[in-house]
């Protein structure tokens, strides 16, 4: 009896222990997932939140089904371009979602000094398909002295309706906000804006190999909008006596976009990594590289011992301290001096010049550097502060 009764609740307890093991079991099977794996999981979200990567496939479909749907059909953008202009072709969905790639483009007239200093007076920007979301004319912060009608399509009679600057930039940068940006030669667009998109959501068509892989312009490394729309497009923009569009070439630069977009999306996938330029800065090692010789003009660093800033020659009347402000130049923003100031042992000021880079400055880094597009009017030419 007794033994019965010990027989039947061993066999009880008996579901409950196997129950107990298998949880076990899985348990220790995910503890001992690799890192490898983990970095794998890690990725893969990322590429998915990026819309790099397709969702899983649902329950039960084909692997031929799933190879179906990667490829989604998009309209093309519609666009003033001629009859025969060549048309992207459709993608596969290995780049953003339409919803989230847009393009910009600019107009610029001049301002200051001889009307020198381009300030943004018109700013495009329209959708995957080539619809237009933002297209308005917009007041400059200082007087134009310029409007380069030539080339802007601006006129006087366009500023009357023009909205101011801060109310532009605020509406245009919360449209830009998460979005991937194509566009050609952006930096001058961002210059405008006074606004740096993060590079890896950025898509300049000015320096995409697969475009200038072409035939047709193998022997260029630059090539203009319109000469890549007529030469991959077989369509003409910035004709006429009436200046540019920047609907038209928001538009186009799209265009360029969706007809290499497959393989540019892929490059960007395979290179998928933080760029330098998007990380929180970490002001130690920003402090260790700017006392590097190689952020100083060869000519100032010579009386400097690398790594310390000693002066070499140790002497009240001779020993001077100096300081640089540098700006970005050109569309990878290569440091380019701006301004120098030398001061003696007593802390006279000997020489305190804004110069100008020899390259294009695409970004002042006005909050590390205090230069201002103000202060490269009238600013002394690199070759002659050099002397």
């Amino acid at each position: 009896m007794v033994a019965r009764e010990a027989s039947e609740s061993a066999q009880c307890l008996c579901p409950s222990l196997a129950s107990l093991n298998a949880k076990d079991v899985l348990r220790r099977k995910h503890k001992r997932k690799s890192r490898q794996h983990q970095r794998f999981m890690a990725r893969k979200a990322l590429l998915q939140e990026y819309g790099l990567r397709n969702t899983p496939p649902e329950p039960g479909s084909s692997p031929g089904t799933e190879a179906a749907s990667s490829v989604r059909q998009r309209p093309r953008a519609e666009s003033g371009g001629a009859q025969g202009s060549r048309k992207p072709t459709p993608r596969e969905s290995a780049g953003p979602l339409p919803s989230k790639c847009v393009a910009i483009d600019c107009e610029m007239v001049g301002t200051g000094p001889r009307g020198r200093v381009s300030e943004l007076a018109r700013c495009s920007v329209v959708s995957y398909h080539g619809e237009v979301l933002y297209d308005k004319y917009i007041q400059p912060e200082m007087p134009i002295v310029d409007y380069r009608t030539r080339w802007s399509g601006i006129t006087r009679q366009h500023m009357r309706k023009a909205i101011p600057f801060q109310v532009a930039q605020k509406e245009i940068l919360r449209l830009l906000k998460g979005k991937v940006l194509v566009g050609h030669a952006l930096h001058n667009d961002f210059q405008a804006l006074k606004y740096i998109h993060p590079r890896g959501q950025t898509r300049d068509t000015t320096y995409v190999p697969s475009l200038l892989s072409q035939p047709s312009l193998h022997a260029r490394t630059r090539v203009s909008l319109k000469d890549l729309a007529l030469q991959l497009l077989h369509k003409k923009i910035q004709v006429g006596q009436h200046g540019h569009s920047s609907v038209e070439d928001a538009v186009t630069a799209m265009e360029l976009y969706r007809l290499v977009e497959v393989q540019w999306e892929q490059q960007e996938a395979s290179s998928l990594q933080p760029h330098p330029e998007d990380r929180e800065p970490d002001s130690s090692t920003d402090m260790e590289q700017y006392m590097e010789d190689q952020y100083w003009p060869e000519d100032l660093a010579q009386g400097t011992s690398r790594g310390t800033g000693e002066a070499l020659g140790r002497t009240e009347g001779t020993d001077v301290a100096m300081d640089c402000e540098m700006v970005g130049l050109g569309p990878f923003r290569e440091s380019g001096l701006a301004r120098c100031s030398l001061v003696d042992y007593h802390g006279t000021v000997l020489y305190d010049k804004f110069i100008r880079p020899e390259g294009e400055i695409t970004d002042y880094r006005t909050p590390v550097s205090g230069i201002m597009a103000q202060n490269m009017e009238g600013a002394t030419p690199f070759a002659v502060a050099r002397l």
